[in-house]
């Protein structure tokens, strides 16, 4: 198994095959009395098919960064390129998963699902489909006619996924999407995605404080520095077997998880120490 992930990375780096790029990519944010540098000559890339994990340091502008790629902030220097064109705004061949679900509370699960598409103008009998295949998908057949008020947190983040995927974007942006789950449900969640995203192949670039989730989901690791952010390092995991919570003792595991926790103390110690 092993084998054949190594393999499907290398097929994932061939020439012609990257979805996104970030380039000497800096952000300025400019006050009345100072500014503040929030990331500095950021580079990253994402292939197709890849999932692509931001973990760093509170406060090191992975949230930015994420919000630049996705058309919502302007970057002060740099660019962020899809599929070779410039990112100028929001586009739906981006779509955005947040922490907060963003859900409309007077429409039902189906509802929801099918809005992006409404808008669209795709015609009712079409979208009704596509949004059950997006709903089975996740989990959520049987709950189409329900309302997010009557859904866990964790039914909630299912159908915002849903409705992102079912837009089929080109890259699915998550900002800390399991963020305000308890710690079952986000572990539920994680092998729900890393199953989503085996079955789909849908490009993924996923900003994560979670250093355990970082390795268990992602093809690829941008470890970022304290602010101003950059690119600290590049890690790449490899991991026997289909990637759910038995993944969490593997020695591959720990050994990559280890790694990033000493990256990261080195990163608060020196701002402990203002180094």
């Amino acid at each position: 198994m092993e084998n054949k992930q190594q393999e499907s990375l290398l097929q994932q780096n061939k020439p012609g095959e990257l979805m996104l790029s970030v380039k000497n990519l800096t952000k300025v944010f400019e006050g009345k009395e100072q500014s503040v540098t929030a990331l500095e000559n950021v580079n990253l890339e994402v292939r197709r098919s890849e999932f692509v994990m931001i973990v760093g340091p509170s406060g090191c502008g992975k949230t930015t960064l994420i919000n630049i790629i996705g058309g919502l902030e302007k970057a002060t220097s740099g660019e962020v390129l899809l599929e070779g064109s410039p990112v100028s705004g929001p586009g739906a061949d981006r779509g955005m998963v947040f922490q907060g679900y963003s859900l409309f509370p007077w429409l039902t699960v189906r509802k929801n699902v099918e809005f992006g598409l409404k808008m669209k103008g795709m015609p009712a009998s079409e979208r009704s489909g596509k949004a059950q295949e997006y709903l089975e998908l996740v989990g959520l057949a049987g709950f189409e006619n329900m309302l997010p008020r009557q859904l866990s947190g964790g039914m909630k983040q299912r159908v915002a996924i849903a409705r992102t995927l079912c837009n089929e974007p080109e890259v699915l942006l998550m900002d800390e999407p399991f963020g305000a789950l308890d710690a079952q449900t986000r572990v539920v969640m994680q092998e729900l995605l890393a199953d989503i995203s085996r079955r789909t192949r849908t490009t993924i670039l996923f900003i994560t404080h979670d250093i355990d989730e970082a390795v268990l989901l992602g093809n690829r690791i941008y470890v970022m520095s304290r602010r101003p952010g950059t690119i600290r390092d590049v890690l790449r995991v490899s991991l026997p077997g289909e990637r759910n919570h038995n993944s969490l003792v593997l020695p591959e595991f720990l050994e990559i998880k280890k790694s990033i926790m000493d990256m990261l103390w080195a990163e608060s110690n020196d701002a402990a120490m203002d180094r």
